[in-house]
């Protein structure tokens, strides 16, 4: 597979998802206006993106190994593998080809680790799909590329499908539903000046602006080696239109805090000159493993 150079087309692919994802997670508004009223930056702009997440099925012709090859062929390259035993998941992070595109954080639901009755009803939606079909996306088109992150792949799940699959895993039914909504970007706290630049500084200007977050594992999910530091809302619920035209409330996608301390061989430089490369790199699988849980029942106090 040919990969591009034209990081104007992947910029395109990102404007893409990301508009939608604004339009319908009220907290990218409220945090961003907050911050530009506390003069944290003076517009949307400044804010750096730390990564981006996506959610995938792990069933022939999809998954990590379809939707991968989106981002590989803007030059993104494929980093470590994480395991979520509880929560029946695989996941890579991939490296962007260049500093100013946030890094991704793809999960898949290990399908054939659920029960037998999960497994039918995700086969049930899936089964038709004989082919991998970003295969059939020109990847040089950014308009094609944004359209089919928006596409339905399978048909709207019932009301009765969904609840069946939460009672055994929030994480498939988010999916089943949702498919490859973008599940949360993630500001980079530590790029703010002095007085917002940790993630307990900025969780605490957070909660003053009202903004709820995940209580999953503390509100701040810190890594064994003190480096990499998360926080993140709670997503939102949002109304959903289901088979038969019946709607419910579920959760949507929320906004995710990082802060990537700078490494031990490095905090002798002058925080002027510190740049990306000097700060922890990569992710925590107990991090990420509570951040999930940010569209979970138990976070958003919504009924499975």
């Amino acid at each position: 597979m040919m990969v591009t150079n034209d990081n104007s087309l992947l910029a395109n692919v990102l404007d893409a998802l990301f508009t939608p994802y604004k339009t319908r997670v009220p907290d990218v508004a409220k945090v961003n206006s907050a911050m530009i009223s506390r003069g944290i930056i003076e517009n949307e702009s400044q804010i750096i993106n730390d990564h981006i997440a996506f959610r995938t099925l792990g069933v022939p012709h999809l998954g990590i190994a379809s939707f991968e090859k989106i981002f590989l062929h803007y030059g993104y390259k494929k980093r470590d593998y994480y395991f979520f035993e509880g929560k029946k998941l695989n996941a890579y992070w991939y490296a962007p080809p260049s500093e100013e595109y946030p890094r991704i954080f793809m999960s898949e639901l290990r399908v054939a680790d659920l029960s037998e009755k999960a497994q039918q009803i995700i086969h049930a939606y899936t089964n038709h799909i004989t082919s991998d079909p970003v295969d059939a996306i020109d990847l040089n088109d950014a308009q094609a590329v944004g359209d089919f992150f928006h596409k339905a792949l399978w048909q709207l799940p019932s009301i009765e499908d969904y609840q069946s699959l939460a009672e055994e895993s929030e994480y498939a039914a988010w999916v089943i539903h949702n498919r490859y909504y973008l599940n949360h970007y993630t500001i980079s706290v530590h790029e703010f000046t002095e007085e917002f630049n940790t993630i307990e500084k900025f969780n605490t200007f957070l909660e003053s602006e009202g903004i709820s977050l995940n209580t999953a594992g503390g509100k701040i999910k810190t890594s064994p080696d003190g480096l990499l530091k998360q926080s993140s809302t709670i997503a939102k619920m949002v109304e959903a239109e289901f088979s038969g035209g019946q709607k419910m409330e579920i959760a949507g996608s929320y906004v995710e805090f990082a802060e990537r301390l700078v490494l031990p061989e490095y905090r002798s430089m002058e925080p002027t000159t510190i740049q990306r490369k000097h700060r922890r790199d990569g992710f925590e699988s107990a991090n990420a493993d509570k951040i999930f849980e940010s569209t979970y029942s138990e976070q958003t106090g919504s009924i499975k």
